[in-house]
């Protein structure tokens, strides 16, 4: 690292016009990454009109402050209203809405600030340390490597339904058959399209995520509106407990790592950092029926997860020219325009503008933090507002949200179809996150292990020719072997203890 560009980058985001928009570009990302369907993504493209005649390094600062900025906006909406703003913010429903139901709502989203912040900080650290390193050991994953990643992901995602693993396997082959809708990329040909036009395209997860959590529990919870009305919903205090915090820091400070470098990996993104960690959280913690129920931990550790996977995309982003995320590949098409070509010579071309980028990270992350904390009692209030105002709001802002995806009244039909589609999952009791998990990486994961068979001339033996290949598979067996192995231990210590007794 050189010390020169590092400290003129130190002093160019320091500039007054450079910290507004770190403000500015924090606050909208906050906002619109809490509107269900509107996720960063969506945020950095629909505002990129604003950078037309900006300077460039302003202009990145921008859209990366937008960017973090709905990674932290995306869970306040999981927490408070069981509705994931994008792919990212899912975990953050699994414990967060159970503590808002609880009466934590403030401390949940105190918690998910704070370890959102410390997540973006060790990133930016560890982005000025390894980014290199990092980028070069991403180059060595091809189509095999992805693929298995992937498995990984979802036999890590499927284990966490200790209880229901067969429920949670449906839910994933559900989830893996609606990502094969659509135009096969490799042959042209249609695919369970039905002759409707519009899914040649293939469904939007995120149509699928606002169906299935937002009017889903919509229509779970309208039959007890009027129990609803009659309870007096407490939102806790604005501030986590000294025990919260106990139970958070670890999970917090393994979760940052670790989401960072799966960000790194193109394609990866934050969907998978946050359920990889929390996955992880749930195996080694020694009180692993909690998760789900409103453990603090298991909202801390995906919070820390996604929000250092968003730093850790822009690696591969600036190092090669190559997207690591959605959010990153709409900023790709942008930093073009704006006259920045990404890639292995912009350090040596351009690096004001990298450390300048760099730096401002280091003040949007204390910014956001400041900002989520202050709006923590304000949001809250929403669940104060009676459930006949708060679901039709619900319901809007889904409707909305999906409208804006592809402006096509045909998504109006596959939000209430997968609004009721969440209804029978909830009834029947089976996980959701496997099925909009897999929905999510099933298409990527199809297309990388067709790729590594041709490539192989149709022999599978590519899936075991890598260290990294071979290391992927073997977590893979531990992760769907964990519930077994935990239940077969606690089955021998309940035994050994009976016996003691008796």
């Amino acid at each position: 690292m050189d010390m020169n560009n590092f400290l003129e980058g130190l002093m160019t985001s320091l500039e007054p016009i450079n910290i507004m928009w770190v403000i500015i570009g924090g606050f909208l990302g906050t906002i619109v990454g809490m509107l269900p369907g509107l996720g960063p993504a969506t945020a950095v493209a629909v505002l990129i009109p604003i950078t037309f005649g900006m300077e460039p390094i302003s202009a990145i600062i921008l859209m990366a402050a937008i960017y973090y900025g709905a990674m932290y906006g995306g869970s306040r909406s999981s927490i408070l209203l069981n509705t994931p703003g994008d792919g990212s913010a899912i975990a953050a429903t699994f414990d967060g809405y159970p503590m808002a139901r609880k009466g934590q709502a403030g401390e949940a989203m105190a918690i998910s600030a704070v370890a959102s912040f410390i997540g973006g900080i060790m990133a930016v650290v560890g982005f000025i340390f390894l980014a290199e390193p990092l980028a070069n050991f991403a180059l060595k994953f091809g189509p095999a490597e992805y693929f298995l990643l992937m498995l990984l992901t979802l036999s890590a995602i499927v284990s966490l339904s200790i209880g229901k693993m067969v429920k949670g396997f449906l839910a994933m082959s559900l989830g893996l058959l609606l990502s094969t809708i659509g135009i096969d990329t490799q042959t042209g040909v249609y695919r369970f399209t039905f002759d409707i036009p519009h899914l040649s395209e293939g469904i939007d997860f995120l149509i699928v995520i606002i169906g299935v959590y937002a009017i889903g529990e919509v229509l779970y919870n309208f039959l007890s509106i009027d129990a609803q009305k009659k309870e007096k919903k407490k939102v806790g205090k604005i501030w986590f407990s000294k025990e919260q915090w106990k139970r958070s820091k670890w999970p917090i400070l393994r979760s940052g790592p670790l989401g960072f470098i799966i960000g790194v990996l193109p394609g990866a993104g934050g969907s998978i950092a946050s359920m990889i960690s929390y996955s992880t959280e749930k195996q080694i913690s020694k009180k692993p029926e909690e998760f789900g129920e409103g453990a603090v931990e298991g909202l801390a550790a995906p919070e820390s997860a996604n929000n250092a996977a968003s730093v850790g995309a822009m690696i591969p982003l600036l190092t090669m020219g190559i997207p690591g995320s959605g959010t990153t590949a709409v900023m790709l098409g942008a930093l073009i325009m704006l006259g920045i070509k990404p890639g292995p010579l912009l350090f040596e071309n351009d690096p004001v503008t990298v450390w300048s980028l760099i730096n401002s990270m280091f003040i949007g992350n204390i910014v956001l933090v400041i900002i989520n904390i202050l709006l923590v009692g304000v949001l809250v209030k929403i669940l104060d507002t009676p459930a006949k105002v708060l679901y039709p709001i619900i319901v809007l802002l889904a409707f909305i949200g999906t409208y804006t995806l592809s402006y096509s009244a045909i998504d109006f039909f596959l939000l209430l179809i997968f609004g009721l589609f969440g209804l029978m999952l909830k009834v029947l009791d089976f996980p959701i996150a496997p099925l909009v998990l897999a929905l999510i990486v099933g298409a990527d994961m199809e297309q990388n292990f067709r790729k590594a068979v041709l490539s192989s001339d149709g022999s599978l033996g590519i899936f075991f020719s890598s260290p990294i290949s071979i290391t992927l598979l073997i977590l893979t067996i531990l992760s769907l072997s964990y519930p077994a192995i935990v239940k077969f231990f606690q089955k021998r210590k309940a035994d050994k203890d009976m016996n003691l007794n008796a």
